[in-house]
């Protein structure tokens, strides 16, 4: 399975290359179209401020290559590379996005509170648990409902349309942390960084039939 892992200069690349390889994926790590037109699937990953994550996109072309490939391949988005997909982000003093997917990407309240009123630091930094919404879905494959995912982030993504939330996670509020709409899956998690259960899900993307 050829994986075409994309590099605009923003993405954990080393990272997610070798957990994609460790679950069978041939991976290249590119931005030239004609290997992202070869490969079978695309991984869009993502990390650092929203507004250069855009820069690096539209300076390497990436912007005009997943705008092609989300309508014609499986892709999968990670971190910054979920919220690059909707219309805007309040990053920056808010910056315009790709607008494949309806909807906004929002600033955690800070300061951010528990269900015991304590205060939760921002970004959200760590381990957490998700409530997987489409469990028969084949990318939750062998991923128990109480499994953990590390994420970093202080934004996070508010889809319109409820129907593309894959799973949600709770910190302080509930929140996307993961969408499928037709051959786009996405999530706000690692999962390059999350051992057993992310690689299980990486796993589950590379041999996704669609």
């Amino acid at each position: 399975m050829k994986i075409a892992l994309l590099d605009y200069g923003m993405g954990n690349l080393h990272s997610a290359a070798k957990a994609l390889a460790s679950v069978g994926a041939d991976v290249s790590i590119t931005a030239d179209p004609k290997v992202v037109a070869a490969a079978d699937k695309i991984v869009f990953p993502g990390v650092g401020a929203m507004r250069d994550c855009m820069l690096g996109m539209q300076d390497a072309g990436i912007d005009e290559v997943i705008q092609s490939a989300v309508f014609n391949k499986p892709v999968m988005a990670i971190c910054v590379g979920m919220q690059a997909l909707f219309e805007s982000s309040a990053e920056n003093g808010g910056t315009p996005c790709l607008g494949i997917l309806k909807g906004s990407v929002n600033a955690f309240d800070n300061p951010l509170f528990d269900a015991n009123g304590e205060v939760l630091k921002v970004p959200h930094m760590g381990w957490n648990t998700i409530n997987q919404m489409a469990t028969e879905h084949p990318l939750w494959k062998n991923i128990a409902e109480d499994s953990y995912f590390y994420f970093v982030h202080s934004y996070y993504c508010a889809p319109k349309e409820a129907s593309v939330v894959a799973a949600i996670c709770d910190y302080g509020k509930p929140f996307c942390a993961s969408l499928i709409k037709d051959n786009l899956f996405a999530t706000q998690f690692h999962p390059e960084k999350s051992h057993t259960a992310g690689l299980q899900l990486l796993k589950n993307f590379v041999e996704w039939k669609i």
